[in-house]
């Protein structure tokens, strides 16, 4: 009887050990990222210098909670979904 316990466990401790790594190497990156880019996408405000999935980079003129409207030039606004947001772009000085 122990033995066919210990044989059991035997076969089952290769796909412990898989679904260990599974867990350490894909899912709780992923989480974290998925995390990070939710909480990037609810701080995005009037005024924040964005770039979009596509490499579209704008200036958030309107906001909703489904509809970013970017202005990517002059007199040119564009309405964009706000998960197609990539992240918050760095406003580099033109002068340095």
């Amino acid at each position: 009887m122990e033995n066919e316990t210990a044989a059991a466990l035997a076969n089952f401790a290769p796909i412990a050990l898989m679904l260990l790594i599974f867990y350490f190497l894909l899912y709780r990156p992923q989480k974290k990222a998925r995390e990070e880019r939710d909480a990037m996408l609810s701080s995005l405000k009037v005024g924040s210098r964005v770039i979009t999935i596509g490499g579209i980079y704008g200036t958030i003129v309107g906001l909703t909670d489904d509809i970013v409207t970017l202005k990517i030039a002059e007199n040119v606004e564009i309405e964009m979904a706000r998960g197609s947001i990539n992240g918050v772009a760095e406003v580099k000085n033109a002068s340095a």
